[in-house]
């Protein structure tokens, strides 16, 4: 690991400045990624900006009934929050399915969304990849693919985006707010996370420089039925294989909001809107919600050895709405 300057932030216009948005500057939060890539070799920064001295470890109830989660709240305080396991059950569901209880003591929320992908060949520097170095090519795709990307991918890049935690966000309508040098900015969770296109060294759309301040879950789908499934290798501290993140909402036997997103499929979040499009309104009966996923992933690609994700992730997909579908009449009208 070579010598690095380190800075213990007082305030976020001192992170900011701290960083200048310098390509050798990372910020550091709980550690539990970039401290294991810099150790790998895959991170080499000259400047690391702690930001775990900031006041950004809190939970709030939003005027409008929503959340506003700190980006520094820890996932295993964010999994057992009341209010996120009465309102946002999915959230809690998916950050229990992810790492292990060590880990989510320290992880971030913030962190947790930033978090790079666990493809080998990015993590391995004596390999080739366009992610850890631009134009070296792609080594996974000829070799050991197995855990990789069915939708979204391109010739560059085939990595899958490893959070479970952001799957949950994607079909919650959550937001993200960014501050930087020029201000503070909110984005939307779908688009916080970049396909690899061209360039797949670009995970998200966040700014040389800027912060991840906090997570916003809407007043909409709060209280609204949610659920996360996660099927892996082993039935802990282990990425998905595929997973699936749902809300969905009836009224006289019609779905009236519905929302799904896949994880362990793509560079990002899988957020299936031509799914939600032929749900929305429609009785939510076995067949239509076979029919609504397969459309969904009739857009996969899959490759030698990954067929097998594209049944995986449709049997989640039904088996979850189905379930969400058979408990909602007992409820009776939205909360």
């Amino acid at each position: 690991m070579k010598p690095f300057a380190y800075v213990r932030a007082a305030g976020l216009p001192e992170a900011v400045a701290a960083h200048g948005a310098r390509p050798g500057s990372r910020y550091l939060g709980g550690g539990t990624n970039l401290v294991d890539l810099m150790k790998l070799g895959v991170e080499a920064p000259d400047t690391l900006v702690d930001l775990t001295g900031l006041p950004l470890n809190e939970v709030e109830e939003t005027a409008a009934g929503g959340l506003r989660i700190g980006s520094g709240v820890r996932g295993s305080d964010l999994a057992v929050h009341p209010l996120v396991r009465t309102r946002y059950p999915a959230l809690s569901q998916a950050l229990l399915a992810g790492a292990s209880a060590q880990l989510r003591n320290v992880a971030t929320t913030g962190g947790n969304l930033l978090q790079r992908t666990r493809c080998p060949y990015f993590q391995d520097v004596a390999k080739p990849c366009n992610k850890r170095e631009p134009g070296t090519g792609c080594g996974a795709r000829d070799g050991i693919h197995r855990d990789h990307a069915v939708l979204g991918h391109s010739a560059h890049c085939i990595a899958t985006h490893p959070s479970d935690m952001a799957v949950a966000l994607d079909a919650l309508d959550a937001a993200v707010e960014l501050h930087g040098a020029n201000g503070v900015r909110t984005v939307a969770a779908t688009d916080f996370h970049r396909l690899p296109g061209d360039h797949p060294e670009r995970d998200t759309v966040v700014e040389p420089g800027e912060i991840v301040t906090a997570v916003t879950l809407p007043p909409e789908c709060a209280g609204l039925p949610s659920r996360y499934r996660k099927a892996r290798d082993r039935a802990s501290y282990a990425f998905a294989l595929a997973s699936v993140a749902a809300v969905l909402d009836i009224a006289e036997g019609r779905v009236r909001h519905v929302a799904l997103a896949f994880g362990g499929l793509a560079h990002r979040p899988w957020r299936a809107t031509t799914a939600e499009e032929r749900l929305l309104g429609a009785a939510p009966t076995e067949r239509a919600v076979r029919e609504a996923v397969e459309a969904e992933l009739d857009r996969a690609e899959p490759l030698r050895d990954n067929a097998f994700k594209v049944p995986l992730a449709r049997n989640l997909a039904c088996d979850v709405l189905n379930s969400l579908a058979a408990d909602r009449p007992a409820r009776g009208a939205r909360p």
